[in-house]
């Protein structure tokens, strides 16, 4: 094998005769040793789980699967690598060898995702493994590991470094940014796929052809960039991720829902064998936490997600950085057991004030994570001045956009009630006053 343009994938995306159609109408080339990968059980696993969970109770056709995205993913790979196979500095760092351990990582770079995974890891609980680290015992213990090792000739220990693990050198330095960076093909493929399915525009108005044929490495030659020549495309890219955050993944429908999912998974988890339930599709992961919530609180919140009536829970009240500061940055980034505690206490006082019995899993407080999302932050190439600058310098939407307060504006603090309270709590006049009684009987 001589370059990367030789990779039997790379050569495939223009010889058009094995391929695997996924939305929109994109072709994603087979070869034999991908084939061998995806259709294994752990990695078929992943046809069972949808990409947003419950996001789909808001956007009702949003149920495509973790499947189709590490597709889209993997076809994403096999474009970058083609186009930065002719940047001299890309050549000269990343060998064939190391671009064959990037597709497998960007085909597999999900592997270890179970149902509901995101919401689950916000809450941080103590012992709680991340999708990157449960990824391991797949790629090291089972058969994709043997696929890997027989048919790609790659050892499963380097796609778990890549995945999982700080670059240790130039060459992954670069290969990483490529699949967790500013812009990197995971983003690129959910942003898009995202949209699509949940039926808005917002993450589908980015030229990626454009961002694609401007890929480079920056100034220190460790990390993708690009050139001036896709910047437009790159501004449109992080006005997408905002724009999806607050309409779609921030929702205040698909927030009430996670505030349910989240309770109900806190209430269960110290009676959950995780490492089994994180293995099941989601059908049966649903089953089991249904199973051993029974007709407790956490049943209450599961029969109302996955019951056959829909009954999220209603909006009480909502703080923002520009709207109820002070309490808004009371609530954000406590730890999920502090914000169970609170709202345990703003049920006995809530109980006192309207004069009937409020349990305590009825009120549910949903506020932005300790873990902040990762921020855009790439350098953009400027021939003309012979130099390298951050995006956010030369531009003023990136550096509106792309700053910590990104989090700030799109993630609200919301009060949520059981339908069946909201009438009576809307109407004290006091609700800011009980939410600082509870605030500080939870501090104390």
């Amino acid at each position: 094998m001589s370059s990367i343009l030789d990779i039997p994938e790379v050569a495939a995306l223009d010889a058009r005769r094995s391929l695997i159609r996924i939305p929109p109408e994109i072709d994603v080339p087979l070869t034999r040793r991908v084939r061998q990968v995806i259709d294994t059980a752990d990695f078929r696993r992943l046809a069972r789980i949808s990409q947003l969970g419950l996001v789909s109770l808001v956007y009702p056709a949003a149920h495509h699967t973790r499947f189709e995205h590490s597709l889209g993913v993997f076809r994403l790979g096999l474009l970058y690598l083609k186009r930065l196979a002719h940047d001299e500095r890309f050549q000269a760092a990343i060998s064939p060898e190391n671009a064959e351990i990037f597709l497998a990582a960007a085909l597999l770079h999900d592997l270890g995702h179970w149902p509901f995974c995101h919401p689950i890891e916000d809450i941080e609980l103590p012992g709680m493994p991340t999708h990157e680290l449960f990824a391991n015992s797949f790629l090291l213990e089972g058969e994709i590991g043997d696929v890997l090792r027989h048919d790609w000739n790659v050892q499963p220990r380097e796609v778990v470094a890549l995945l999982s693990e700080k670059p240790r050198d130039v060459a992954s330095r670069i290969l990483a940014s490529m699949l967790s960076g500013p812009i990197d093909i995971d983003k690129m493929d959910y942003l898009f796929r995202d949209s699509l399915h949940a039926g808005v525009p917002y993450g589908r108005h980015f030229d990626q052809e454009r961002l694609l044929g401007s890929l480079c490495l920056n100034r220190a030659g460790d990390g993708l960039a690009i050139t001036d020549k896709g910047r437009t495309a790159a501004e449109l890219m992080v006005f997408a991720r905002y724009v999806m955050f607050s309409e779609v993944y921030w929702h205040h429908g698909v927030r009430a829902a996670t505030a349910m999912f989240q309770r109900a998974f806190y209430l269960l988890h110290g009676a959950l064998d995780l490492d089994v339930l994180f293995r099941l599709s989601e059908h049966e992961f649903v089953a089991e936490l249904q199973r051993v919530a029974g007709t407790g609180p956490a049943g209450d919140l599961l029969l109302g997600l996955f019951g056959p009536t829909r009954q999220l829970y209603k909006r009480l009240a909502q703080f923002g950085f520009s709207e109820g500061k002070e309490l808004y940055q009371r609530f954000a980034r406590r730890p999920y057991p502090w914000l169970a505690a609170c709202c345990e206490h703003f049920a006995t006082l809530a109980s006192t004030a309207v004069g009937r019995v409020i349990a305590p899993h009825e009120i549910l407080f949903d506020a932005p994570p300790v873990s902040r999302e990762v921020q855009i932050s790439i350098e953009i190439q400027l021939p003309k001045e012979g130099t390298w600058r951050g995006l956010a310098e030369v531009s003023p939407v990136v550096r509106a956009l792309a700053t910590e307060q990104f989090d700030d504006y799109v993630k609200r603090v919301r009060i949520y009630a059981h339908p069946r309270l909201v009438a009576d709590l809307r109407r004290l006049p006091n609700l800011p006053l009980l939410l600082d009684q509870a605030i500080e009987r939870t501090d104390h």
